[in-house]
């Protein structure tokens, strides 16, 4: 994988608040372009031997390969949860006009892309 090619980092939260404030962050610091809030959604999953259910909110955020260390960093050093969900997403495709808003924003060296 390229380190200019575009993410999508996931990440889910016991509140719209605190997906909202970890979004937030990540775009003021130039670490993501954008993020999107969604939710609520059903959440099942194994903790501590029990299997749990909880209402949860989605954070997604567009960034870059070699972004991704300072986003994860970022994400566990805000997220309330003792392990957050922390996913990388490739990106196939995408518009080229899009890549290079998305690349300015991260103020990366747009001439060095694949297109």
């Amino acid at each position: 994988m390229n380190q200019h090619e575009i993410i999508e980092i996931i990440t889910t939260t016991e509140t719209e608040k605190e997906a909202d404030r970890i979004g937030r962050h990540l775009v003021r610091e130039h670490l993501a372009a954008c993020a999107q809030t969604s939710g609520p959604i059903n959440s099942h999953y194994w903790w501590k031997g029990e299997l749990t259910t909880s209402k949860e909110w989605q954070c997604r955020v567009k960034t870059t390969v070699e972004m991704y260390p300072k986003v994860e960093k970022a994400i566990t050093r805000i997220h309330s949860y003792e392990i957050p969900q922390i996913l990388a997403v490739p990106v196939v495709y995408s518009l080229f006009s899009y890549e290079t808003w998305l690349k300015a924003e991260l103020h990366l060296d747009i001439g060095d892309s694949d297109h």
